[in-house]
């Protein structure tokens, strides 16, 4: 297959991804920054953290989502009180067999909304762990594997600190994405106004996309191209975070830890995944720099003196993206 038939095949398979944005802009005014996220973590089978103040759209949008697809959903309200067999499951004694079975908890469905994360103790967060990396659950002594698509879209409220639990690095490092969620202009603010202030209920999305569709896409999107160059740039982007003060003078001693390999195959595969997106048979390194904020922001640690200056990891993101020659 040439590269113009394979260029054709991809417009041809991403048909589904601008049908999902419509449909999803029918209950979802704006944010279509979170939308594009939200559909790429569905392509890179990548769990998303959406961070913002309430009443942003951050639920309304992952249940939008879950609207255009033909797969199950669930909402899992993170509390102080909330213990991990609420949300994995336990096992139960069944008198009449005189023996144990597995009773699964809401985690096993293919899109979970875990509302206001940081609010769980960090047992529960723990016990999440396992779901998001290795897609399964352990009950007992038998291991269970969850559904495909399997995806945990959590959400944090950044302001309000009484009462949370900051989430483990270990844990933030299993998110491909963190994406903050900002305010609607004025005019999408007017639009939210118009179709949202009814009695009458909100309304939902129809299923528009099979997991068919999907995985068709995947396959695809694994064999879009990335230059060795390209490849070349992200891993030293990747490293610039590590040790920023070797790259500019003014970023050292402001950071305790960079990214992880994980973050160098995450922008790689992401990447695949927003050119596919954008009908494109290869990774440019515009494609790199558009996602090197929302998957290094997470798992860059600042130093006391960072916090000190307010330095913000998306500033060190600026820096290394102005200063890493790009091919």
């Amino acid at each position: 297959m040439n590269t113009e038939q394979f260029n054709e095949e991809i417009a041809l398979s991403s048909a589904w991804v601008n049908v999902v944005k419509m449909e999803m802009a029918r209950v979802v005014v704006g944010q279509q920054e979170l939308i594009n996220r939200l559909i790429l973590s569905l392509l890179c089978k990548g769990h998303v953290l959406l961070e913002g103040v309430p009443g942003l759209a951050k639920t309304l949008s992952v249940k939008a989502l879950a609207g255009t697809l033909r797969a199950g959903f669930s909402r899992i309200q993170f509390t102080p009180d909330l213990l991990p067999a609420d949300l994995l499951g336990t096992m139960v004694y069944n008198p009449d067999e005189h023996r144990f079975s597995a009773k699964k908890g809401p985690i096993f469905s293919n899109l979970i909304l875990a509302d206001e994360i940081n609010r769980a103790p960090a047992k529960v967060q723990s016990a999440l762990l396992e779901a998001m990396q290795e897609r399964q659950v352990t009950l007992g002594e038998t291991s269970y594997a969850l559904p495909n698509p399997f995806l945990v879209l959590a959400t944090q409220n950044p302001i309000e600190q009484e009462g949370t639990y900051q989430l483990p690095e270990a844990q933030l490092d299993r998110f491909l994405f963190k994406v903050l969620v900002d305010y609607p202009t004025r005019e999408e603010e007017l639009r939210v106004l118009e179709l949202m202030s009814k009695t009458s209920g909100t309304p939902t999305t129809c299923p528009v996309v099979t997991e068919e569709e999907i995985e068709h896409s995947r396959s695809l999107m694994n064999q879009i191209f990335t230059d060795p160059a390209v490849e070349r740039y992200i891993v030293d982007l990747v490293r610039a975070t590590r040790a920023p003060g070797k790259l500019d003078r003014s970023l050292d001693g402001l950071v305790r830890a960079g990214a992880s390999p994980r973050a160098t195959i995450n922008i790689a595969l992401a990447a695949k995944a927003l050119a596919f997106t954008r009908q494109r048979g290869y990774v440019t390194p515009q494609d790199v720099k558009d996602l090197a904020h929302d998957i290094l922001r997470h798992r860059i640690l600042l130093s006391y003196e960072a916090e000190a200056a307010n330095v913000t990891s998306d500033n060190i993101i600026d820096h290394i993206l102005s200063k890493v020659p790009v091919p």
